[in-house]
């Protein structure tokens, strides 16, 4: 019978073996982090290999992602989808096992980890959604949604600021199914982090919240399963296992040393780590005896055998919670849903409202919150400002767990990254805001989101200089293109109360990456004709008014947002002073309009008409492939200024009166 040890030399050789092969990757977390997920692994995670999206499995997260092949082995030996062949093509190009642990390349990789923080954020959103699901939809006798989050993280996330926005709000909101294994091992790139990480981690767990288990040997089977009993005993709290560890455990050489964090072992000292860990075996040969001991298929199965039962007994005694549980966690909308957005878009139609593009959207969620259960909001200590709060929604808290409010604090980064966590657990659609220029802090969550294409919905306000006296540092330049620059997101920047519900229709019908809504804190005027295209809106661009209807324009406008307006009456001055047909296109998403057919596209900007002018009020760039050589740019390529909204305007020259003087010299 193989020992725990044993079991836990398997993946310390298929990372020694694999990483060697690849000549790159970080053999020294799994090395010594093996005990630990063996121990977590074969005795307490309850998951099925072959099924890796049942729901009731518990969430394991790998925050030190760059450690991927502790969880590539874990993986294999368990039973998931992952053969040796692909360990053995570590790192390598269409391999499942790439350099970090990504989404959904690999079955059983619950999160896209890596960048160091983001992974225990995310799993703070995983045990937030499981606390909100299950008492939303558990009921007496019959738990359905009743499981743990888990996530393996080292010094280098705990140094990541992130972690300590992610940690601090788990321990507000008691999330107690929420245990961390904190891989103690003193050491990350640079060498001993007594130079530079000497806080007192416990003491800070501690004061968030937390329960903290101290001085857990790390390599010790038994003294790790003791500290898991411990943690789970605790409901109220989320647990912290302080575990010391060797990086590069059983490398006689280079144990307990920077060299082993980000390179092969080299063949001489495998061959000496092989002999002191008594592991005679070829490499990626994994005796018959262990693999059987590893194997969790049969277990797996049996766990989830049970829950059908449990929850076969739930659709019978409560159907209608079942299929609407069902319908969540399988990404479907009402089937009542396109009849409530057209009456919604119909609504803003009727009412012609100049509203603030803010409270556009929150009239919208007032509305699209009562129909979609899922939603869940919040923001970044900018409730009122963001426009985030419909008008029914109670807060989250550990008394209120069916509250699908969340207030997240002034933490940015942690909010974007507990969203991606929750969005990935299933059955949630979490949206939150911040200013625009905020997404700055929050950035590579934002990015991570939509490598992961998951459909997060960041709502952004205060969305350029109009919101006026707070300043440059306030005011958002360069930020919408980066956002529009990043893979899989769509950004929005609607013109009116019509556009607004068109942009929430887009966001909440993405599947496949994130959308971020780019709104005003100025209030705009309803477009009138907005309504006589509604059907292209969704498109991204469309011809919102036209001199000469049906002819090719001589000068076409484009903008944005805020600068529709502007785009519009220039457009009607210029014709009336020199004749020639002009053309004002709204382009709301140009993300979106990119991906129309060419047809389309050719429709709305011909290419006879090479007279263009984009007007927006944020960096020019990336307008120059809408204008091209011959077109022009109105926009701004310095840091704004601290005034009212209008003087900002009028002193950056984004007015009517510069955009005809700008169209007439084109022309």
């Amino acid at each position: 019978m193989p020992t725990a040890k044993d079991c836990a030399n398997a993946i310390r050789f298929l990372a020694i073996d694999a990483v060697e092969q690849a000549k790159s990757g970080h053999p020294g977390m799994p090395m010594g982090m093996a005990d630990i997920a063996q121990t977590l692994w074969r005795e307490e995670l309850k998951v099925n290999p072959k099924n890796p999206h049942w729901i009731n499995r518990d969430r394991f997260v790998l925050s030190n992602g760059h450690g991927s092949m502790l969880i590539y082995a874990l993986l294999h030996l368990t039973g998931y989808d992952l053969p040796i062949e692909e360990l053995k093509n570590f790192r390598q190009l269409h391999s499942k096992t790439p350099g970090h642990p990504e989404v959904p390349e690999t079955p059983g990789v619950e999160t896209t980890t890596g960048p160091l923080g983001q992974g225990i954020a995310n799993a703070v959103g995983m045990a937030l959604a499981e606390t909100h699901l299950a008492a939303t939809f558990n009921k007496p006798e019959l738990p359905i949604i009743d499981h743990y989050t888990y996530a393996f993280l080292g010094d280098g996330c705990l140094m990541e600021g992130i972690s300590h926005e992610a940690a601090s709000l788990a321990g507000t909101l008691q999330l107690g199914k929420l245990i961390a294994f904190w891989d103690n091992n003193q050491i990350s790139i640079d060498g001993n982090v007594q130079g530079w990480f000497t806080d007192d981690t416990a003491k800070r767990f501690e004061a968030y919240g937390w329960q903290v288990i101290r001085g857990v040997d790390g390599h010790d089977s038994a003294s790790i399963l003791a500290a898991i009993k411990e943690a789970k005993a605790d409901s109220t709290r989320p647990t912290l296992i302080d575990c010391k560890t060797t990086i590069g455990y059983g490398s006689p050489k280079l144990a307990g040393t920077a060299k082993t964090h980000g390179a092969p072992l080299g063949a001489d000292e495998i061959a000496a780590t092989r002999a002191a860990l008594n592991w005679p075996h070829a490499p990626f040969e994994i005796p018959h005896d262990i693999k059987q001991a590893w194997d969790q298929s049969e277990r797996g199965a049996a766990l989830e055998a049970k829950w059908d039962t449990l929850f076969a007994d739930y659709q019978a005694q409560y159907p209608t919670e079942a299929s609407e549980l069902l319908r969540r966690l399988q990404s479907e909308l009402p089937s009542d849903w396109a009849n409530q957005i057209d009456a919604l878009i119909t609504k803003t139609c009727d009412e012609k409202s100049d509203l603030a593009t803010r409270q556009s959207s929150q009239q919208c969620l007032n509305t699209l919150a009562i129909n979609l259960p899922e939603l869940v909001g919040g923001s970044a200590d900018l409730t009122g400002s963001n426009g985030t709060k419909w008008t029914e929604a109670t807060v989250f808290t550990h008394d209120n767990p069916q509250g699908r409010y969340i207030n997240y604090g002034v933490r940015e980064f942690g909010m974007s990254a507990i969203m991606n966590g929750m969005s990935l657990y299933g059955g949630i659609r979490p949206f939150a805001g911040t200013f625009l220029t905020f997404v700055d802090y929050a950035r590579n969550a934002v990015r991570m989101a939509a490598l992961m294409e998951q459909p997060t919905v960041f709502v952004y306000t205060h969305d350029s200089i109009g919101l006026g006296e707070d300043g440059p540092t306030h005011q958002p330049i360069e930020h919408l293109a980066m956002l529009r620059n990043t893979p899989n997101v769509h950004s929005w920047r609607p013109a009116d109360t019509t556009e607004v519900a068109y942009a929430w229709k887009a966001a909440i019908e993405k599947q496949d990456g994130p959308t971020c809504l780019i709104l005003s804190r100025q209030k705009l005027p309803y477009l009138q004709e907005t309504q006589t295209d509604t059907a292209n809106i969704d498109k991204g661009g469309y011809i919102l008014w036209e001199s000469n209807q049906g002819e090719i324009p001589e000068l076409l406008f484009i903008g944005t947002g805020s600068e529709v307006q502007l785009a519009r009456e220039a457009a009607q001055v210029v014709h009336e002073k020199t004749g020639k047909a002009t053309r004002v296109i709204s382009m709301p998403c140009p993300e979106l309009f990119l991906t129309q057919p060419h047809a389309y596209q050719e429709q709305v900007l011909p290419a006879e008409c090479d007279k263009r002018l984009a007007i927006e009020a944020a960096s020019t760039n990336y307008w120059y492939q809408f204008v091209g050589l011959k077109g022009k740019v109105i926009g701004i390529d310095r840091f704004g200024l601290s005034a009212p909204a209008s003087e900002c305007y009028k002193e950056l020259h984004i007015t009517c009166d510069h955009l005809v003087e700008s169209a007439i010299e084109l022309i």
